[in-house]
């Protein structure tokens, strides 16, 4: 063990590098010029960056949230949720984008903006785009937009979890719920009624602190698509994907239809012929005594289960008088740590081969059975057939209505429009600008994965010097015990330190030997090779006590290669 200290020790000292000068410092963040922003040229039915005047576009609501016919209709909820336009603090991708933002953990908020001109999709492609940044990620809480119903009662300073809305959509998230939603509110020609019709199997929401872009594209013909950071999440029907369906069945159950007293659905039966045989004993144990088991021969009948504690000793506190005799506590038996067992002997139970349990007749097919009763259908008298539900009634307003566990949350480069090209270049401009940026700077900040070599061959000294000499001189003595030879041809470096180590040896004791005759300078050389020697054994003594089971597969391999050659 010594020698092979020694031998590392010379290995780090003969490479003029020690561990703690090989390590260096890296980078800890993405040094990258953050591209400027620019406002958008593109124009819009309602497009907004949140630049100069936002403020007198969005005005934030105060009002009482509904509570009618929620579980907790007795409780009085106000939106107190502050709201503020700022840059983002948590991965900026560029510099002067900025966001609404929302400011209050644990609240309700709500704010709107009402579009110039009311926004009519019919017969036209409906395109909803915007991004989400959620800087603290999101446990519980809503990041979803409201296009709100253009009317005559739109006040900004009373929108609420009541005001009529066309379109909900965005990300929500909370336990176990994760989705984008999509919903729309149908009006039913009718009645006149509006019912909200909710997306089935909607796509989960992007839970990150980097920004996500939500696109919602609703054509003229029906379809729809939903895309995530410009990915297709989710493409269909507005007929045939949502949640009540838009169009009710043509013909429903009777609801004055009754079953008749005498239907049978039963369709099997107790077999009414069947007899218990005369042989079946209900009263038959499920186990009986197994008679012809007998004791094992290892079976210590008088050893008890549980013995003294032979270590335990008295309390020397103990008092006899007060306490009563001391009685020392019980640990198992060992002796019966190693045979089948201890104490008295009984024979085992197992399973009766007569037991047949309680006897019950077999089922058979009803013969009056007359199948599962169905009311009959009749036709549905609020039947009716809305063949283009993409033709959404008039938006005037869009509005953030949320509940949310955590803050700053942020909306930015909202695109409310007719255009799929220009809702592109929009995230062109701004999204996907942003995105790599703010993606290499969240991956900066993860812990960096150590590289492991697949060989020692592979090991570099600068990137673990320790690491390197422990695997180094494993290797080499693995190899040696075979063959010395090819031990020196495929690690050289061991021999080059050991000879560094019988040269500095041979230094020493000539400076020894000769007393104070020698030069100064081969006085130096060798006091500097004997710290390094010794420092160099010192950080690496634990890395020569193990590991050669770790290459010897690796040697065998190159060992084998070797002597084909």
């Amino acid at each position: 063990m010594k020698l092979n200290s020694a031998i590392a020790a010379a290995l780090l000292a003969s490479s003029g590098v020690y561990a703690d000068e090989a390590v260096k410092d890296e980078p800890s963040s993405v040094a990258a010029e953050l591209p400027t922003f620019t406002p958008t040229t593109l124009k819009a039915p309602f497009l907004e960056q949140f630049t100069e005047g936002w403020e007198k576009r969005w005005k934030p609501s105060h009002a009482k949230k509904d509570m009618k016919g929620s579980s907790n209709e007795e409780e009085e909820w106000a939106y107190v949720g502050e709201w503020a336009v700022e840059e983002p603090y948590q991965y900026k991708g560029i510099e002067g984008d900025k966001g609404l933002v929302v400011k209050n953990p644990a609240a309700h908020h709500a704010i709107s903006a009402k579009f110039p001109k009311k926004i009519d999709p019919k017969g036209k492609t409906l395109v909803v785009q915007y991004e989400v940044k959620l800087q603290k990620g999101l446990e519980c809480g809503g990041a979803y937009l409201k296009l709100l119903r253009d009317n005559k009662a739109l006040h900004q300073e009373e929108f609420s979890n009541a005001s009529p809305y066309v379109i909900m959509f965005g990300p929500d998230k909370c336990g176990h719920t994760n989705k984008v939603h999509f919903i729309f509110n149908h009006k039913n020609p009718k009645t006149g009624e509006y019912e909200e019709k909710h997306l089935t199997a909607a796509p989960q929401a992007t839970i990150a602190k980097t920004s996500e872009l939500y696109t919602l594209i609703v054509q003229p013909n029906n379809t729809f698509t939903i895309k995530k950071g410009g990915e297709y999440v989710r493409e269909g029907s507005l007929l045939d994907q949502f949640s009540p369906a838009v169009n009710p069945p043509e013909e429903i159950d009777d609801p004055n239809d009754t079953k008749p007293d005498d239907w049978v659905d039963e369709a099997r039966i107790a077999d009414p012929e069947a007899k218990k045989p005369e042989d079946w004993d209900e009263d038959a144990p499920f186990e009986i005594v197994d008679e012809e088991a007998t004791i094992p021969e290892d079976w210590l009948e008088n050893e008890p289960l549980t013995v003294p504690d032979p270590e335990a000793q008295k309390p020397e506190d103990w008092d006899d008088e007060e306490d009563g005799d001391w009685i020392p506590p019980t640990v198992p038996n060992p002796k019966c740590a190693d045979v089948s067992g201890c104490g008295p002997w009984s024979k085992p139970q197992k399973k009766n081969p007569d037991y047949k349990g309680k006897w019950t007749a077999p089922y058979i097919d009803n013969p009056a059975y007359k199948g599962v009763w169905a009311p009959r259908k009749i036709k549905n008298p609020n039947y009716f057939e809305d063949k283009t539900p993409a033709n959404f009634e008039p938006m005037g307003a869009i509005g953030f209505e949320i509940w949310t566990m955590q803050n700053d949350i942020m909306f930015s480069n909202i695109y409310i429009g007719h255009s799929v090209e220009d809702a592109e270049k929009l995230a062109n401009e701004t999204f996907f600008k942003k995105h790599p940026v703010e993606k290499a700077l969240e991956e900066a900040e993860k812990p960096k994965k150590e590289d492991k070599p697949k060989s020692p061959s592979d090991l570099k000294f600068l990137d673990d010097p320790v690491l390197y000499v422990k695997e180094k001189l494993d290797l080499f003595l693995t190899i040696a015990a075979n063959d010395p030879i090819q031990a020196i041809k495929f690690v050289p470096e061991i021999p080059t330190a050991i000879g560094g180590l019988v040269l500095t040896i041979v230094a020493v004791i000539g400076i020894f030997t000769l007393g104070g005759s020698a030069p100064a300078p081969v006085k130096k050389a060798a006091t500097d090779a004997k710290e390094k020697a010794k420092d160099a054994k010192d950080k690496t003594a634990e890395a020569v006590t193990t590991g050669a089971e770790n290459v010897k597969s690796e040697v065998n391999k190159r060992a084998t290669r070797s002597q084909q050659s």
